[in-house]
């Protein structure tokens, strides 16, 4: 019985989407059984998503995509690369970028200037350095170092 298996690999007809999904996914009625089945299904993760929104977040994420779609090809595709990148790390490492991002985030948007600008005016051995120091444990040890500093200095 491989037809449930093939039906999967189709994808799903517009016609059996819930009125939900297709009032959220209007846009793609007309090529929507051409798009291949991973794409429909993360545009209905989405479409998913977008129906717990709040207002406010659905406007945050209108937004970003309009940013996303004014960027270069070239810029979305280097974001891509990183993404693809960042996916490929393991687990931990996943977790710890995103925790140090959050605590990013949470500074006043004036650190985050300050932070941004002495980055830009680091040499690339600079950076490099830093990378390493924010990577966690240390190689030589393998401890924590311990100072909390995370690689930059706290103030």
């Amino acid at each position: 019985m491989t037809m449930p298996v093939r039906a999967a690999a189709q994808g799903k007809r517009w016609d059996q989407l819930k009125p939900e999904e297709q009032q959220v996914l209007k846009s793609f009625q007309d090529r929507w059984e051409q798009l291949p089945p991973d794409r429909q299904d993360r545009l209905r993760r989405g479409a998913e998503r977008w129906q717990h929104m709040t207002p406010g977040e659905r406007n945050e994420t209108r937004d970003r995509y309009q940013k996303w779609r004014e960027l270069p090809p070239e810029k979305r595709q280097e974001i891509r690369n990183r993404y693809d990148k960042f996916r490929k790390l393991p687990q931990d490492d996943q977790d710890r970028l995103r925790q140090s991002y959050r605590k990013y985030r949470e500074l006043p948007p004036e650190r985050r200037q300050e932070l941004r600008n002495k980055w830009q005016q680091m040499t690339p051995q600079e950076k490099q350095e830093t990378r390493q120091r924010w990577q966690g444990p240390s190689r030589e040890t393998g401890r924590d170092r311990g100072d909390g500093s995370r690689g930059f200095q706290r103030r």
